[in-house]
Formats: structure tokens, C-alpha cells, sequence
């Protein structure tokens, strides 16, 4: 698998003129012409060894870190999507943080306070499954949860949502500025194939447990999301932290999706081991030495 053919398929799903994104655009039961899952499959396999070691060469050269959003509907794929795309890395170096309802003492700072304590060490790739990006979705979807947040009346007016895309926007930049590499994805499923899964989830005993009556109660609501998520895309996504808008329909193709953008995103950063001094290769000179001669 070559970088061109990564950045193909990469640069096909981002966002690049934010303004004029437009949500009915994207079908999400496209697979750009791949009709393989046993293709994609082994494409995949490739892309998770590279995935490893450029992993190995971020943690090595400790001075950058990935940060990786992740936002869905209910059951787009984002944990099966994280689970086959970082299959390969080593657990040392990423961690997962799935962020749920906010608790008591989150509600009680910021709303980008919880996951600013999630950031990705030096080193370290980071994945969202959900974030930040929640206070613009299912808050605005639901008002009612704003009220919760303990902020002045005057702060919860009618430009609400654009301070907050402002302050995202801002806050993106300065990590972006100290080093952290974001990649956000929107998963994009189709309402006909969220149906299809959640009726899976009942009808299969093995997947009972994944079925929350909450999340078909959501479905009610999905036209305010689509607006609320192309509002998010339009006023968020930049060239240092774009969107990539992921067809979900077929979960074997978003996992090669997202793998790819993010081995294209990693490749761009010319990774290396870091190259030790004169000095250095002295002292590991008579070191070698020390265990020949006295091992």
C-alpha cells in the first residue's frame, strides 16, 4: 500500500472548504469503487503494521502526540472502528477515553475542562470516542442539559453555539501550536442502516446487551442532528484540525477509511528514531565493549 494510494482514499472523505460543506453530499453507502471486503480486509491488515510503526517512531521521537475525535450517531461503528484500526499498536502508546454523561464535578468547570485532563502525552496517540464536540451536538439538541451547566443567564443566549465553536476553534489551535496532531471523524451512517443494527442488537441474543432503549429514542431526533452535525462541520473544521466525514454504512470500509487518513496524516509528519550524538556513540561504543569483554 503506497502513500499515494492513502492519501486517495484520505483526502476523498475531508472536509476542505468548510463553508460550503453540505451534509446531503456525502452518501453513506459510498465505498469510492471498492467492492471487496476481503480487499479492504487485507488493505487493512497492511495499514495497521504501518499504523504500528509509525506509532513506534512518535513514541521514539517524543515530541509530538495524536489526538484522534471520533463522533457517531449510535451505532455508526466507533468502537468497532477503534478496535480493528489500532489492533496493531502497542497499548503503551494510546489510550482510549469514552466520554458519557458529564458527572457532577465536570459540570462544575468548563465544558472543555474534562477532556483537556485526557490529552495525549508526548509520545502518545489519544482517542476521543465522543468528546468536546458533544457540548455542540446533543447539548444543542437538548437545551435542557445546558441548564445543568451552571452558567450566568447571559452567557446561554442566542449566539451560545457560535462562542462555542469560536472557543473550540481556539482551543484546537493552541494544541495544535504545542504539538498535538488532530484528526476528527464523523461516521456517518445512514437512518435505514441504524435501524437495520439496532434491530440486529434485539434479535441476536449475543448483542442484547449492546441495546439502549435511550438510543432509539435519539432516532427522534435525528433531523436536528444532521443540522447540528453539519453546523459543527462547517464552523469547525480547519486545516490544522480537519473533519474527515467517513461513509459508515459498510463498517469494513470506514475502518480502512480511518486508517488510512490517519497513516497519511502520520507519513506527513516524517517520523524518525531519534539519531544519537558523537558523544553518545562513544559511550554506546564502550558499553558494547564492557559486556564483550566481561560478559
Amino acid at each position: 500500500m503506497t502513500k499515494s494510494a492513502n492519501s486517495r482514499l484520505a483526502e476523498r472523505y475531508r472536509v476542505k472548504k468548510a463553508n460550503a460543506f453540505r451534509l446531503k453530499k456525502i452518501d453513506p453507502n459510498d465505498r469510492a469503487g471498492l467492492e471487496s471486503e476481503e480487499k479492504a480486509a487485507e488493505r487493512l491488515a497492511e495499514g495497521v503494521l504501518r499504523l504500528a510503526d509509525l506509532q513506534s517512531r512518535l513514541y521514539a521521537e517524543h515530541k509530538r502526540s495524536v489526538l484522534v475525535v471520533i463522533q457517531a450517531m449510535d451505532a455508526a461503528g466507533k468502537d468497532s472502528a477503534i478496535k480493528h484500526v489500532m489492533s496493531g499498536i502497542n497499548p503503551q502508546g494510546v489510550m482510549v477515553t469514552s466520554f458519557k454523561q458529564p458527572s457532577a464535578e465536570e459540570l462544575d468547570h468548563d465544558f472543555l475542562w474534562r477532556c483537556n485532563q485526557r490529552l495525549p502525552a508526548a509520545g502518545h496517540i489519544g482517542i476521543f470516542n465522543r468528546s468536546y464536540y458533544e457540548e455542540v451536538l446533543v447539548v444543542r439538541v437538548h437545551p435542557e442539559y445546558l441548564e445543568a451547566q451552571h452558567l450566568p443567564e447571559e452567557l446561554v443566549g442566542k449566539n451560545v453555539w457560535k462562542h462555542r465553536f469560536e472557543d473550540i476553534r481556539n482551543w484546537e489551535r493552541h494544541l495544535v501550536r504545542n504539538g498535538v496532531v488532530i484528526r476528527k471523524f464523523f461516521l456517518y451512517v445512514s437512518r435505514a442502516e441504524q435501524k437495520r443494527r439496532f434491530l440486529s442488537r434485539l434479535d441476536e441474543p449475543e448483542k442484547n446487551w449492546k441495546f439502549s432503549e435511550a438510543d432509539v429514542k435519539e432516532r427522534a431526533h435525528w433531523k436536528q442532528y444532521m443540522r447540528a452535525y453539519e453546523d459543527m462541520i462547517q464552523n469547525t473544521s480547519t486545516d490544522e484540525a480537519p473533519w474527515y466525514v467517513v461513509p459508515a454504512d459498510h463498517k469494513w470500509f470506514t475502518r480502512l477509511v480511518v486508517a488510512e487518513a490517519l497513516i497519511h496524516s502520520m507519513e506527513s509528519l516524517d517520523l524518525e528514531y531519534p539519531r544519537v550524538d558523537k558523544k553518545r556513540k562513544r559511550e554506546l561504543s564502550a558499553a558494547r565493549r564492557e559486556l564483550i569483554e566481561n560478559g
